[in-house]
C-alpha cells in the first residue's frame, strides 16, 4: 500500500501533521506583522501606565499583588477594561498560535506513540524512516516544530509572549478554562533571546528551549541518520556534477541544522558523526538557508559547539574559502556571456532547444549554483551577529574580486533564460500531440505518394515502375500511420527502425540518383526525427527547471539587490521585462511551503497561499515604486519652469514680442522631461499582466498604485509639515500657514492634471480620493484619543497594505495635523479671550477689539484641505464636544448625589413651587440660591463654554461646506434638500399614520443621506443629540441657577445684538454661552427645557411684581430682567424654539415692552 494513499491512516496522519506545521509557521509570520505597539513597552510612558496591566510572567508568582493594584484603582480599572475590549480579539488570535505550537508537538509525540505501540497495523518506527515518503515527512514534521520555536523567538520576543499570554489568562479566565494554558505557558516562556544586529543569545540557546517538551530521542536520532546517510529527497538525479552536491542536498541540510539542536550531545561530542556531515553536507558553504529565507552562518551558530565548530574547520580552511569564491566568482563572467548568446534574438527556436537540452539544462544548473553560493555568502544576513571570524572569511570573498553587478545581471539573465525556456516548453506540451500527428500524416503521405510513384500510374521523371518498391513504400506508409502517440516508447523504438530503412532503401535501391525520390526520402526522415523529438518533449523537464532554478534561499536577502534593481529601472525602464522573469522566479519559493498543504487538502492552503503571494507582491511593488518616484522627480522640475520659468502666452500678441513668449529652450526642455515620464510609464507596462503566486498583477493597477502610494507620502508630508503650530507666536500662524498649504496642495493638482494624460490614469479622480482617504484616516485616528474601542491600522477601512499613509511622530498633545489644526482654532476662538458676533461670523479679541477669525479663514482651510478636511474637523470637534458632554452628564450626576448640594437643590425647589405662582421675598431667595452655589460653577462654565464653543466654529463650518456645495455643484445641493425634504415629510406622514412606509433600521437610507447632507453642509449641529442621557430631575434649577450667577458678568451690545463680558470681571462669550445651554438642555427630554424656561419666567414675574411693589417705582423694566429676556430670546433664537413657547410663561406686556425698547434701541447696553 502506498505510504500516502487516502486510505493509510498512518501516512495521511503525518502529512496532515506536516502540512499543519507550516500552515501554522504561516500564520506566526502573518501575526509578527500585527503586534500591538503597546506590548513592546518601548517607551517609559507606556511602561508606568501598563506596569499592572501587562506584566510579564511574574504575574503568576504574585498575582494578588496586581489584581488589588487594579481593583483598589479606579483609573487602572477603566483602563485595563478599555484595554480589554481594544485587544481581545488580537490577542486570541495570538493565543491560538501559540497554542497550536504546543499541540503540533504534542501530537507529533502522540504520533510516536500510537507507532510505537501498533496503532498503525504493518507500520513501525523503522518501516515508516525506510519509506520514501515516510522519512521525509518524519523528517519535515520534527524540522518544522524547530523552526516555529526558532520564528516564534526571532519574530516575537519572548517578553512581549508573556506579556500576551498573561493579558489573555487574565482577560479569558472568567470565559473558559483551557487546561493546555499551563502548558503554553512553559513552552513559550522568554528563552533570553533578543533579536536585533547583533542578536543576544543565551547560552545553551536553542537547544534548552527546544528541550522544553521531550520528543522520542530514539526517533531524533534514527532522523539524524536517515538525513546523514540518505538523499531522502533523490536531488543528487538533478544535479549529476560532484560539484554541485551540497547544492542537490542544501534542503536536508537545513532540516539536519534544525534538528541537531534537538540532539546537543552530538553537536558538542560526536566528532566522526559531525565530520561526516560536514563532508558530505557543507564542504564548500557555510551560509545556510533554514526557513523562507532565513539565513544562518554556521560559523557563529556552531561556534558554542566543540564537535559542531571542530568539524567546520576544513570547510572553513582559507586555501578552500579562497578556492571555493574565487571559482564561483569567475564563474560569473563566464556564465553571463553563456547566456546572454542563448538570450540572443532568434536563437532559442524549437529546433534549437530540442536539440541542446542536456546543454541548457548543465547551463542553468550552473547558473543557479554560482547564484545560491555567492548571494548566500556575500549578503549581509551572513554578519548579523558579527563575529570576527565570519567577518574575516566575508572579507575574504570579497576580496576575490567580486562584482556585485555582474552577479545581479546573472540573476537578471539566467531569470529571463529560465521564462523562455519555461514558456516554450508550456507551448510545445499543450500542442505536443497535434504536432506529432501532423508529422505522423506527413510520412505518412510521402510514403504514399513514393507507392504511387513505382506503380507507375503516377508520372515521376525517369521513374520506372517497380511492383516490389511500390509494395514497400505502401508498407512503410501503413507502419507510419500505424504509430500509436499513447505508447510512445514503442513508438520511438519503432521510428528508429524505419529511419534506418528509408536510410538503407535510398542507398541499396539507388534512389539518390532521383533528385526527387531523394527529397521525398529526406523529408519523410525530417519528419520522423521531428516525431522523436516531439514525443521526447516531456513535463519531467519542466520539473527540473522548477528544482533547479529554485530561489527560495534568496526570499529575505533578495531585499539587498533592490538598489541594484531600481537603478538599472533608472537607467533603462525597459529592464522591467528581465525583473518581471526574476519576480517568476522568485515565486518559486513558494513551492516549499504549499506543497504538503496541497497534497493532503487542507483549507489552508488559500490562506497560506495568499499571505506568501503578497509578501511577494509587496516586495515587487516595493522595487517597481521608483518608477513613479522617478516620475514625481521629473514632475517637480517640469512644475518649477511652468510656474517659474515658462510665461503664460497672452490671448493678444503682438508680432514683435512672440519670439519672447516662444521660449524655445524652456519648451523644448519641459518636452524633453515630458517625454522621459512616459518612458517611465511604457518601461512598466512592458511587464504584462504576471500571476505572482495566485495573486494576479497588472503592471497598469500596479503603476496606478504606486503612483498613489507617492502622492500619499507627497500630500501626508506637506499635511505633516505645514500644519504645525507655535502656540507662544506672537502673531497667529493659521492664516499664514493655510495659505502656503494651499499654494502647495494647488501645485500638487496641477501636477497631477499635467501627468495624467501621459500615464494614462484619471488624476483628478485618484487626488479626490487619497486626499480624502489621508484626511479621514487621520480624522480616525485622532478620534481614537477620544473612543474606549479604538480604531486599530489593520481595522482601519481608510488604511492600505498596498497604498500605505504615513503616520508621523506627534509634535504636541494632538497625535497628526488634524488634532493640531482643531486645538489651534480652539485656542484662537477661546471664549474666555473672544466674543462672537453673529452678524458678522466673525471672533474679535474681547480686549483689543481685534478681528481673530472670519468667514473667510473657513474658505482658506477649504483650499488647503478641501471639503474632506473641513467634514473631517467638523467630525473631530464633534468628539470633543461628546467628551465634554459626557464630563457634564458625569459632574450633573455627582452634584445631585452630594449630600449638601442635594438639600440646597431640594429647599430652592420647595420654595419656588408652584411655578406659575411668584415667591415669597423672591428677591432674598434667590440671591441666597446663588450665593449658595457659587463654588459648584466654574468647571461647570468650563464645559458649558466649550460646547458652546465647538458647535460655533461646527455651525461655521457647515455654512462653509453648504455654500461651497451650492456654488460649486447646485444640481447636488438642490437633489440633496429636496431628497431631505420628502423623507422628512415621509416620516412624519408615518408617525401621523403609521400604516405608511417607513425606513427600517436594517435600511441604510437614512444614515447615508445623513452623511451626504453633512459632508454638504445641510444640517443644524446646534438642534443635534449626541448623547442620550438619563432624565435627571434637578438639571432645569441647577441650569437656572447657573444662568443667574452668570448673567451680572454679561452686558448686551446693541451693535452686536449680543452679549459681551463685562469689564473688569471674569469675561467669557456670551455666544456660546447661550448655545452651550442650547445644546445641552436638547440632550435630555424636551421637558427639562420646559422646565427651565418656567424658572427663568417664574424669576422674571417675579422681579417685575418685586420692581412695581418698591417705593421708587422705575417705568423701566429691571436690568437683571432685561438681561435674562435677551438671554432667553437668544436661547430660543438658536435652538430653533417656537416664539410662542416664551408668550405662554411671561406676561405678554412685558414681552411687549421688552420688544418695543429693543426695536427702539432704547435697552441699557455696553458699547
Amino acid at each position: 500500500m502506498e505510504f500516502l494513499a487516502q486510505d493509510n491512516t498512518c501516512g495521511q496522519t503525518l502529512l496532515r501533521l506536516v502540512s499543519r506545521g507550516n500552515a501554522i509557521i504561516a500564520e506566526l509570520l502573518r501575526l509578527s506583522d500585527f503586534i500591538p505597539p503597546v506590548f513592546k513597552m518601548e517607551t517609559r510612558e507606556e511602561q508606568e501606565k501598563y506596569q499592572y496591566i501587562l506584566p510579564d510572567f511574574a504575574y503568576f508568582r504574585g498575582s494578588e499583588f496586581y489584581d488589588h493594584k487594579i481593583d483598589s484603582s479606579p483609573m487602572l480599572q477603566d483602563l485595563d477594561e478599555e484595554f480589554r475590549e481594544n485587544h481581545m480579539e488580537i490577542l486570541t488570535r495570538f493565543y491560538l498560535a501559540f497554542e497550536s505550537i504546543y499541540k503540533f508537538v504534542t501530537d507529533l509525540n502522540r504520533f510516536l506513540e500510537d507507532l510505537e505501540e501498533g496503532v498503525y497495523i504493518q507500520h513501525t518506527l523503522e518501516m515508516v524512516l525506510f519509506n520514501i515518503d515516510g522519512k521525509q515527512l518524519m523528517s519535515e514534521a520534527l524540522y518544522l516544530y524547530g523552526v516555529m520555536l526558532l520564528i516564534l523567538d526571532m519574530k516575537i520576543e519572548g517578553a512581549i509572549r508573556e506579556r500576551m499570554l498573561v493579558a489573555y489568562n487574565r482577560y479569558s479566565a472568567a470565559q473558559t478554562v483551557d487546561s493546555s494554558m499551563d502548558d503554553v505557558c512553559k513552552l513559550l516562556r522568554s528563552t533570553g533571546y533578543m533579536a536585533g544586529i547583533p542578536p543576544k543569545r543565551p547560552a545553551k540557546y536553542p537547544e534548552e528551549y527546544f528541550g522544553r517538551i521531550p520528543i522520542n530521542q530514539e526517533f531524533i536520532e534514527m532522523v539524524i541518520g536517515r538525513l546523514r546517510s540518505d538523499d531522502i529527497y533523490g536531488q543528487i538525479t538533478n544535479y549529476p556534477s560532484p560539484e554541485h552536491r551540497s547544492t542537490a542536498l542544501s534542503t536536508q541540510a537545513s532540516m539536519l541544522y534544525i534538528i541537531l539542536f534537538f540532539s546537543p550531545h552530538m553537536l558538542n561530542t560526536q566528532q566522526a558523526k559531525m565530520r561526516e556531515i560536514v563532508d558530505k553536507h557543507f564542504p564548500d558553504n557555510w551560509v545556510i538557508t533554514v526557513y523562507m529565507g532565513i539565513t544562518v552562518n554556521l560559523i557563529d551558530a556552531w561556534a558554542p559547539y566543540r564537535a559542531a565548530s571542530t568539524g567546520l574547520n576544513n570547510t572553513l580552511e582559507q586555501g578552500n574559502v579562497v578556492e571555493q569564491a574565487s571559482r564561483h566568482i569567475m564563474r560569473v563572467g563566464q556564465l553571463n556571456k553563456a547566456v546572454d548568446k542563448y538570450l540572443q534574438e532568434g536563437v532559442l527556436i524549437e529546433d534549437f532547444v530540442l536539440d541542446h537540452i542536456p546543454k541548457l539544462m548543465n547551463c542553468l544548473r550552473d547558473c543557479n549554483v554560482v547564484l545560491r553560493w555567492l548571494m548566500l555568502h556575500i549578503s549581509e544576513a551572513s554578519l548579523v551577529e558579527g563575529t570576527k571570524r565570519a567577518k574575516l572569511i566575508y572579507d575574504m570573498i570579497i576580496a576575490q574580486h567580486y562584482n556585485a553587478d555582474g552577479l545581479f545581471n546573472l540573476l537578471l539573465n539566467t531569470s529571463q533564460l529560465e521564462f523562455r525556456l519555461r514558456e516554450m516548453f508550456k507551448m510545445m506540451l499543450a500542442s505536443k500531440k497535434d504536432k506529432w500527428e501532423g508529422y505522423k500524416k506527413e510520412g505518412s503521405e510521402r510514403m504514399s505518394e513514393l507507392s504511387e510513384v513505382f506503380s507507375g500510374s503516377k508520372p515521376l521523371t525517369r521513374v520506372e515502375k517497380n511492383e516490389n518498391l511500390q509494395a514497400w513504400f505502401s508498407e512503410m506508409a501503413s507502419q507510419i500511420s500505424s504509430l500509436s502517440y499513447d505508447d510512445s516508447t514503442t513508438a520511438g523504438r519503432k521510428i528508429i527502425q524505419l529511419t534506418q530503412a528509408l536510410e538503407e532503401v535510398q542507398e541499396f535501391h539507388q534512389l539518390e540518383t532521383n533528385m526527387q525520390v531523394r527529397q521525398f526520402l529526406l523529408e519523410t526522415r525530417k519528419f520522423l526525427r521531428q516525431m522523436i523529438r516531439t514525443i521526447n518533449i516531456k513535463e519531467e523537464v519542466l520539473v527540473q527547471m522548477s528544482i533547479i532554478g529554485d530561489l527560495s534561499y534568496a526570499w529575505q536577502i533578495i531585499d539587498s539587490y533592490t538598489v541594484f534593481m531600481q537603478e538599472a529601472i533608472k537607467r533603462d525602464p525597459s529592464v522591467v521585462t528581465k525583473l518581471r522573469a526574476t519576480f517568476l522566479k522568485m515565486s518559486s519559493a513558494l513551492d516549499a511551503p504549499l506543497v504538503r498543504i496541497s497534497e493532503c487538502g487542507s483549507k489552508d492552503l488559500v490562506s497560506v497561499s495568499q499571505y506568501y503571494s503578497g509578501e511577494l507582491v509587496a516586495y515587487v511593488r516595493r522595487v517597481l515604486q521608483i518608477i513613479p518616484q522617478s516620475m514625481f522627480g521629473v514632475l517637480e522640475k517640469i512644475i518649477t519652469m511652468q510656474t517659474k520659468s515658462i510665461q503664460e502666452v497672452p490671448t493678444r500678441l503682438e508680432k514683435d514680442k512672440l519670439k519672447e513668449y516662444a521660449q524655445l529652450e524652456e519648451r523644448h526642455q519641459v518636452a524633453k522631461l515630458t517625454h522621459s515620464i512616459s518612458v517611465f510609464t511604457e518601461g512598466i507596462l512592458m511587464m504584462k499582466t504576471t500571476l505572482v503566486g495566485i495573486i494576479k498583477v497588472d503592471p497598469h493597477q500596479l503603476l496606478e498604485d504606486g503612483i498613489r502610494k507617492e502622492l500619499v507620502n507627497k500630500v501626508a508630508y506637506a499635511l505633516h509639515q505645514f500644519l504645525v503650530f507655535n502656540p507662544k507666536a506672537k502673531a497667529p500662524e493659521l492664516l499664514p500657514r493655510l495659505d502656503a498649504l494651499s499654494a502647495h496642495m494647488e501645485g500638487f493638482r496641477k501636477s497631477f492634471e499635467y501627468i495624467q494624460d501621459y500615464v494614462n490614469i484619471y488624476g483628478l479622480k485618484i487626488w479626490q480620493e487619497e486626499v480624502s482617504r489621508i484626511i479621514n484616516y487621520n480624522v480616525e485616528q485622532e478620534c481614537n484619543s477620544f473612543l474606549r474601542t479604538k480604531v486599530y491600522d489593520f481595522q482601519s477601512v481608510y488604511q492600505s497594505k498596498t497604498i500605505p499613509i504615513p503616520r508621523f511622530r506627534p509634535v504636541d498633545a494632538s497625535i497628526n495635523f488634524m488634532g493640531r489644526m482643531a486645538r489651534e482654532m480652539l485656542r484662537m476662538t477661546d471664549p474666555k479671550a473672544t466674543y462672537f458676533a453673529d452678524k458678522m461670523d466673525t471672533w474679535y479679541n474681547n480686549r483689543t477689539f481685534d478681528e481673530i477669525i472670519d468667514s473667510k479663514v473657513f474658505t482658506k482651510l477649504q483650499n488647503a484641505v478641501g471639503t474632506f478636511g473641513l467634514s473631517g474637523l467638523d467630525r473631530l470637534f464633534c468628539f470633543m464636544m461628546v467628551r465634554e458632554l459626557q464630563s457634564f452628564v458625569k459632574m450633573l450626576k455627582s452634584m445631585v448625589a452630594d449630600e449638601p448640594t442635594k438639600n440646597m437643590l431640594n429647599a430652592v425647589f420647595k420654595n419656588l413651587n408652584p411655578l406659575k405662582a411668584e415667591p415669597i421675598n423672591a428677591t432674598k431667595l434667590y440671591a441666597q440660591a446663588v450665593q449658595k452655589s457659587s463654588r459648584l460653577w466654574p468647571p461647570v462654565l468650563e464645559i458649558i463654554l466649550n460646547v458652546g464653543q465647538r458647535q460655533l466654529l461646527r455651525r461655521q463650518i457647515a455654512n462653509e461646506l453648504r455654500s461651497s456645495c451650492r456654488f460649486d455643484s447646485k444640481f447636488l445641493a438642490s437633489c440633496l434638500d429636496t431628497f431631505n425634504q420628502s423623507i422628512l415629510t415621509d416620516i412624519q406622514a408615518h408617525y401621523s399614520d403609521p400604516s405608511l412606509p417607513y425606513p427600517g433600521e436594517d435600511n441604510p437610507l437614512l444614515s447615508e443621506l445623513t452623511s451626504y447632507l453633512e459632508t454638504a453642509g445641510i444640517h443644524n449641529p446646534l438642534t443635534k443629540i449626541y448623547i442620550t442621557p438619563n432624565k435627571s430631575d434637578g438639571l432645569a434649577l441647577i441650569l437656572f441657577i447657573f444662568t443667574l450667577a452668570h448673567l451680572p458678568k454679561l452686558q448686551y451690545m446693541r451693535s452686536l445684538n449680543g452679549f459681551v463680558g463685562k469689564k473688569g470681571v471674569e469675561t467669557f462669550d456670551g455666544v456660546a454661552l447661550v448655545i452651550g445651554m442650547v445644546t445641552i438642555l436638547h440632550q435630555y427630554h424636551t421637558e427639562s427645557t420646559e422646565m427651565y424656561l418656567s424658572f427663568c419666567a417664574q424669576y422674571i414675574r417675579s422681579m417685575v411684581v418685586t420692581a412695581a411693589s418698591s417705593k421708587d417705582k422705575q417705568p423701566d423694566l429691571p436690568a437683571d430682567t432685561i438681561s435674562l429676556l435677551v438671554f432667553l430670546e437668544e436661547f430660543v433664537r438658536y435652538g430653533e424654539h417656537s416664539p410662542q413657547i416664551l408668550e405662554g410663561k411671561v406676561p405678554p406686556y412685558v414681552l411687549d415692552e421688552f420688544r418695543h425698547n429693543i426695536s427702539r434701541g432704547t435697552l441699557p447696553t455696553g458699547k
